[in-house]
């Protein structure tokens, strides 16, 4: 088993080299977006990006530990101001990683789409975690942008128990969230998704 410190540290690592491909894709630039991964479950400890910093240059430095009380344990900064989303991921669905973009893509589609976005028919759903064919219809559900983090954490818990089978949500004019069992799956999930998106928006079959 390697120490708790080694892990994070591994962590912290591989979401600052995401956070600077998802900077060069577009995805997240000036400081939008946060990422997050679980450094141990028993007791739930997060590696979080801090808040407000460039993710065209995010560093290890600027990667937190928290708590699964939204406290941090360990860095300088405060956690993102969406932390209470990703804690809710993590146990609903018992996500390793849970990464959020603020693509344009995402932003128009999520603004035109009323409850949420289907998306089918496509080889690179094929791409999400437990889908063997193109045929799957991809559930998407939007949910109105709120300032009060706690009541949409709420929010957020409620449409993911209606979705059970979904693989992210858009927050409205805001981003995607999406997640995975480690990093690298939920890294896969949001190139797979972000594709979808642009595809999605590009030929108007989200109105």
């Amino acid at each position: 088993m390697k120490e708790a410190r080694t892990v994070f540290a591994e962590l912290a690592a591989e979401l600052a080299t995401v956070g600077r491909l998802f900077y060069g894709r577009g995805w997240v630039l000036g400081t939008s977006g946060n990422f997050s991964a679980v450094a141990s479950r028993e007791p739930l400890r997060l590696a979080i990006t801090a808040s407000g910093v460039d993710k065209g240059t995010l560093a290890v430095e600027q990667i937190l530990e928290i708590d699964g009380a939204a406290q941090v344990v360990a860095g300088a900064g405060q956690p993102s101001a969406e932390t209470l989303l990703h804690l809710s991921v993590v146990r609903l669905r018992g996500a390793g990683a849970v990464l959020h973009t603020h693509s344009i893509w995402s932003n128009i589609v999520s603004g035109a789409s009323r409850e949420g976005v289907a998306i089918e028919g496509h080889e690179m759903l094929k791409g999400l975690a437990g889908i063997a064919t193109h045929e799957h219809r991809e559930w998407l559900p939007v949910i109105d942008n709120s300032q009060d983090m706690p009541e949409l954490a709420q929010t957020v818990e409620r449409r993911l128990r209606e979705h059970p089978q979904t693989h992210g949500f858009l927050l409205r004019r805001h981003g995607l969230y999406t997640w995975g069992r480690d990093l690298a799956e939920a890294r896969r999930h949001v190139e797979i998704l972000e594709f979808l998106l642009e595809v999605t928006g590009r030929t108007g079959t989200h109105r």
